[in-house]
């Protein structure tokens, strides 16, 4: 087929339904969507666009009246994504924004942007953690997800492809159902070209949950604008442990695939993830290393808490009920406030087992559809976050103004209930 130069782009291969699209025959949502796309591709090395079968998007939390407009602008020029959409979190729980104190008029905008991409056909699942619903893809299919932690999620333990988009993007993938035919999209951009190999590493220190956003924490430091494989990882971690991996790996770099020897899929073996071809470095990983990356995300050395947070990403039922069980029949201390974040779905279920109620008891918000990060739910004047999570850990000195503790679930509940730091190092100290 015969290149369209348009005014917009370097020369880009369109098939007739894109053409179609750009020429603004499936409407002016579908046309302006199209012209980003096609102002974009190029940049990414793309001459043509790939279909692709579902979307999530990121663009739906709250930051400012420009967001709003451009979704409300696609949304009243009858704008349809045109395949299965997936949101992200947004900046309010919809169910009890009022209880958390959030301002009426920020709720206000916060719930239109989220209408907004609702009325374009995307699904309501408002969560950063799309693997863990319905929405989650299979092997090998093409998506747009946005998320950085998905992405990584998507590409790394599922085996979809996806690059990483971001706001304003994302939406304008899900309206034309096309991606720009590069990156992670294609095979030779997803063979592993650096190793990362374990060594000397006490079993029982793979056995915690708290290694794992550890070791993701530094992959993400190490993995530069390489693709990891990491191998010697002797345990076979569950899928709340790999998202804890992905998401620190996307925190700390700009990960966006890795690779686990034996455990992710396009990684049967080391000769596998590497497509033969020998890598350009190689890394040893010891635990002096892994204490190093464990040190970077407590930056604060006071005894006192304020804040106690799990689930980003968001909390799975699974996580949910094991953090139940660990605080049953104990109280937060007074002024320490504690959020389990996590999905509308996980908190309905939560609520019909019974584990809701006790996570209410120990004094925990459990709050859906969003996140500390992008919520204003942390308590004016907090100076100090434990968390289990290394995003969080992460985020909340630049985000949230507080200094950040990163500790195991076990720990944090046991912090939370002594209103100051407690942590048991175990084999870390080994």
């Amino acid at each position: 087929m015969p290149p369209l130069a348009t005014d917009l782009a370097a020369t880009l291969f369109l098939d007739n339904d894109e053409r179609a699209m750009l020429a603004g025959e499936r409407g002016e949502a579908a046309r302006l969507a199209m012209r980003i796309l096609v102002r974009l591709a190029p940049l990414y090395g793309a001459d043509r666009l790939l279909p692709i079968t579902r979307a999530h998007i990121d663009g739906c939390i709250y930051e400012g009246d420009a967001g709003l407009e451009f979704a409300e602008r696609l949304a009243e020029h009858g704008g349809r994504v045109r395949v299965p959409t997936s949101l992200n979190v947004v900046s309010l729980d919809h169910r009890h924004w009022r209880q958390l104190g959030i301002a009426p008029d920020y709720a206000a905008k916060a719930r239109r942007l989220g209408a907004a991409y609702v009325a374009m056909g995307a699904t309501p699942t408002f969560t950063c953690a799309p693997y863990q619903t319905a929405a989650a893809p299979a092997f090998g299919e093409q998506i747009a997800w946005a998320e950085s932690n998905a992405v990584a999620f998507a590409n790394s333990v599922i085996g979809a492809r996806t690059n990483r988009y971001g706001d304003y993007l994302d939406i304008s993938c899900a309206l034309t159902g096309r991606v720009p035919a590069a990156g992670l999209h294609l095979d030779e951009p997803r063979l592993a070209t650096s190793v990362l190999r374990l060594v000397d590493l006490p079993p029982e220190l793979l056995a915690r949950d708290d290694f794992y956003p550890v070791l993701g924490y530094l992959i993400g430091e190490l993995a530069s604008e390489d693709i990891p494989v990491v191998s010697g990882l002797a345990a076979a971690p569950t899928d709340d442990r790999l998202k804890a991996l992905a998401a620190a790996a996307a925190t700390s770099g700009s990960v966006a695939m890795f690779h686990l020897v034996g455990i992710t899929p396009e990684a049967p073996s080391l000769v596998d993830a590497l497509g033969g071809r020998a890598p350009r470095r190689e890394i040893r990983i010891d635990l002096p290393m892994l204490r190093r990356a464990r040190a970077a995300l407590t930056t604060s050395g006071d005894a006192e808490i304020d804040l106690v947070a799990f689930g980003s990403p968001h909390c799975s039922l699974a996580e949910g009920r094991a953090i139940a069980r660990l605080v049953s029949g104990q109280k937060a201390a007074p002024g320490v406030q504690v959020f389990l974040t996590t999905s509308r779905a996980v908190r309905d279920l939560l609520e019909r087992g019974g584990d809701l109620a006790t996570l209410t008891a120990f004094g925990a918000s459990v709050t859906a559809d969003t996140c500390i990060v992008v919520a204003p739910l942390v308590r004016p004047g907090a100076r100090v976050l434990m968390t289990n999570s290394a995003k969080y850990a992460h985020y909340g000195p630049g985000l949230l103004g507080v200094r950040s503790v990163f500790a195991s679930t076990e720990d944090c509940v046991a912090s939370a209930v002594a209103g100051r730091v407690t942590i048991e190092d175990g084999p870390w100290a080994n």
